[in-house]
């Protein structure tokens, strides 16, 4: 078998236009993660599985209650095709390549352009698996073991980050010396501090870098 090269990459769907066929459980998964991103999700599928069914009266989609038909990807930027039929999910897949929409099959049936891998969300922190489509279970429990080493206190170090690099900025002007720097101060006993869930003492620590790094400039 061919090996399967991909190239990761994390995509900003935010108000963009996408379409997901098929209305089982599948779909439902695929759709709450796109509604996740902030896109604009419409649902093609004759019947929907319960959640899907309440974002539709709550008009957080837009469903269209029909089989696929050729002409019903026009007008979207990225297709997801779930449905129970490898034979639509393929007519499906093969209209979006005509129109040069990105597009992701479930099960194979047509070559996609992209995998979506099992993830784990920490506030703006987002950490990815990807087995290539060649065992998603394996990808599932790769996730559940990092979610369980990387808890919520991960995120809000993030937010302690972003708050220090704009303080940086005014200490160290120079890019070259602020990447220096936190090649330096992110070290394991800051990691350490996070994972303890002690955040003051992970902020206090960079802190500290900061002075240590400056009177040594």
């Amino acid at each position: 078998m061919q090996k399967l090269s991909l190239y990761p990459i994390n995509l900003d769907l935010k108000r963009k236009k996408c379409v997901v066929i098929g209305g089982g459980k599948v779909a439902m998964r695929k759709v709450k993660t796109l509604l996740k991103a902030q896109a604009q999700v419409t649902v093609i599928a004759p019947s929907l599985a319960a959640s899907l069914v309440e974002l539709a009266q709550a008009e957080v989609i837009v469903y269209k209650q029909k089989e696929y038909k050729s002409g019903d990807m026009t007008g979207f930027f990225l297709a997801i095709c779930a449905t129970d039929s490898s034979f639509v999910n393929a007519e499906a897949a093969k209209e979006a390549k005509l129109k040069h929409i990105l597009v992701n099959v479930v099960d194979h049936s047509f070559p996609g352009d992209f995998t979506v891998p099992a993830q784990v969300s920490r506030g703006d922190l987002l950490l990815t698996v990807s087995t290539g489509g060649k065992s998603p279970a394996l990808a599932r429990q790769l996730r559940i073991e990092l979610e369980k080493e990387y808890g919520d206190t991960y995120g809000i170090l993030l937010d302690i980050i972003e708050k220090v690099r704009l303080e940086l900025k005014m200490v160290l002007p120079k890019s070259k010396e602020r990447e220096q720097f936190w090649q330096q101060a992110m070290n394991t006993k800051i990691l350490a501090f996070v994972k303890q869930g002690k955040l003051e003492e992970a902020e206090a620590e960079v802190r500290n870098a900061i002075d240590s790094f400056r009177s040594k400039s």
